[in-house]
Order: structure tokens, then C-alpha cells, then sequence
């Protein structure tokens, strides 16, 4: 789809002020945390000490807490294929402002470090199959994925502000649970990657804000589309190696689901809480359109809620993560 002119100028509004989001939003690069600050440090006389305890602390972590985290940082090792959909996007691309491609360059320079931290984590646990998560990455990469939002900027900041607080919930859960299986050194890991999904999500959220003080009744009917077709998690195409693609997403669903890591309630919760800080129900002037699309997206919450309440957690399934070792 081409970019309206109304949607053009609308981007182009927001990109004049895209240095106070950065500043706002993203942390100063020689001030950010590093990999290198949360890892035992190769140089160190204590090196090898540091990791036989780092080692023992994951000798009794769950099996589906494995197969979560190892799909959460394949997740997040898939970085260039979200960094190439943002710069795809009409009015941020070669098309877009400079300020556009300044925030998606530097959100990816910040998210960067999620993926190194915690590979390097599970490569010193060793209780993964590094070269069965680096084939799922490289098939991830490579299959690429398709979240219905086009190239429409509208809906894809509605994607990426719920993406980003379901991915800080599935980090914050799995920095909860490391600490309860007597892990504190991952806990820390899985809470600094889940403070900086938080950070993104209100800078994707402020964005939306400021498009719905703008052009209302477009935002609105974006925000309705994307939550007819369902909010998809951008590892929806995850396969291990031999299988088809998307044929290791739902067992990674089930596992997260088991744990309560990131379940249905949360996908509501989510919805609910971008309906009440976007403040559906206060804005006004809409066209009959929008207003039918808000009268919808008011509605979906409770509607989400009754489901999930029947949506029991599977149990154990006979599917092997050949990512781990036992």
C-alpha cells in the first residue's frame, strides 16, 4: 500500500522531534550496560571459578524453562530481520525523514545487546545445543515473518507497542523464575534486557499518542485491523532444524504458557492497558467509522478475558527442544 499524505506529513511531524524520543527513551551508548558487564570477565585470574559457578547455578533449571529462554534469545538473535521490516516502513525508509532512520538504527544498536548477552550466557551454561539454536536463529533469520501490518507505519507502531511490553513481561517472568530456581546471576541478565523492552514500549506507545492527537480516526481504524487479525509474536515462523516452518511455535507457546510466562490473560492484559493509556474511550470527533472500530476495540477485552478463562494450560507435550541438553 502507498502512504497517504495525511499519514506522509503525519510521519513527517513526528521525525522533527525524533532526537527528543532518542534522548527520552533510548540510554547514552558509553553509558549503556554491556554483555561484557554482566559476564564473567575472560580476563580475570578467577575466570574459570566464575564460570564452574556460573555453571552449577543452571544445572537444575526446568526443562521448559530451557526451551523458553533459548526461544526467547533466538527471539531476540533475529534482530536483522526487524531492524530491515522497520526500514521498510513507509515514511521511515528511503522514503522517511532522517530522523526516522536515526531511531530505528540506535533502537537496533540498543537491542543489539539483548541477544549477545544471553547467547553468551546459555554458551557458558552448557546446557544448550548451541549449534541447534544457532540453525533456528539462521532459519529465523532467513524465513523472515508476516505480522499483517504491511508497510503502513500506523500499524506497525500498534505491533511493535504490543510487542515490546509482551516481550518485557516474558523477560521480567523469566528473571522471577531464574531467581526462584536459586539463580540470581541470571535473574539480573533476564531484568536488564526486560527494563529496556519497557523503555521501547512507551517510546512506541508515546508515538502512537501523538498520531491519535493528529489523525484520530485513521489511528483507530489501524488499531482496530491489527487487533481483528491478532497480534502475532515476531518468532511465529520458529522451526529447529528438519521441521517446517513455524513447526516449533506452538510447543514454545505451551512451554511459556505452562510456566506463565507469557500467557492469554497476558495478551489481554496488554490490550487493555494500550485501550486505557491511549484513552479510546475519551476521543472525540470521530468519524462513523472510527467510532464503530472504537465501539469494537472497547469491547475486546472482555471478550479476550472470557476466552482465556476456558483456555486451560496444555500439558507436557511429546516434542523434543533439541536446543537443550539434559
Amino acid at each position: 500500500m502507498s502512504l497517504s499524505n495525511t499519514r506522509r506529513e503525519v510521519m513527517h511531524f513526528l521525525a522533527q522531534k525524533m532526537d527528543d524520543a532518542i534522548d527520552s527513551f533510548l540510554g547514552k551508548i558509553d553509558e549503556n550496560w554491556q554483555p561484557s558487564d554482566l559476564l564473567p570477565e575472560s580476563t580475570s585470574v578467577g575466570f574459570m571459578e566464575q564460570i564452574r559457578d556460573l555453571r552449577e547455578s543452571c544445572r537444575d533449571l526446568p526443562y521448559d524453562y530451557l526451551a523458553v529462554l533459548v526461544g526467547d534469545i533466538i527471539t531476540e538473535e533475529a534482530l536483522p530481520t526487524y531492524e530491515s521490516w522497520l526500514t521498510d516502513i513507509d515514511g521511515i525508509g528511503k522514503s522517511g525523514d532522517e530522523g526516522w532512520t536515526k531511531w530505528v538504527r540506535m533502537w537496533s544498536a540498543e537491542e543489539n545487546r539483548h541477544g549477545d548477552l544471553l547467547n553468551k550466557y546459555v554458551y557458558l551454561s552448557g546446557r544448550v545445543n548451541m549449534r541447534q539454536m544457532e540453525i533456528s536463529t539462521q532459519h529465523l533469520i532467513a524465513d523472515g515473518m508476516d505480522i499483517g501490518t504491511a508497510r503502513d507505519p500506523y500499524r506497525n507502531f500498534v505491533y511493535t507497542s504490543f510487542q515490546e511490553m509482551a516481550t518485557n513481561i516474558s523477560h521480567r517472568r523469566t528473571a522471577t523464575l531464574a531467581k526462584q530456581y536459586g539463580n540470581n546471576h541470571l535473574s539480573k541478565i533476564c531484568g536488564v534486557v526486560a527494563a529496556d523492552e519497557a523503555r521501547h514500549a512507551k517510546a512506541y506507545k508515546s508515538f502512537i499518542s501523538r498520531i491519535f492527537e493528529i489523525d484520530p480516526n485513521e489511528m483507530m481504524l489501524a488499531f482496530e485491523d491489527m487487533m481483528r487479525k491478532k497480534i502475532v509474536m515476531p518468532a511465529h515462523f520458529l522451526r529447529q532444524q528438519g521441521e517446517k516452518i513455524g513447526e516449533s511455535w506452538s510447543h514454545f507457546s505451551d512451554a511459556a504458557q505452562r510456566l506463565g510466562v507469557y500467557t492469554t490473560r497476558d495478551y489481554t492484559n496488554i490490550l487493555e492497558s494500550l485501550v486505557n493509556e491511549w484513552e479510546i474511550a475519551k476521543i472525540s470527533n470521530l468519524n462513523d467509522a472510527a467510532e464503530r472500530a472504537r465501539d469494537y476495540l472497547m469491547k475486546l477485552p472482555d471478550r479476550f478475558r472470557k476466552i482465556a478463562e476456558r483456555t486451560s494450560i496444555k500439558a507436557p507435550l511429546e516434542y523434543e527442544f533439541n536446543w537443550i541438553t539434559r
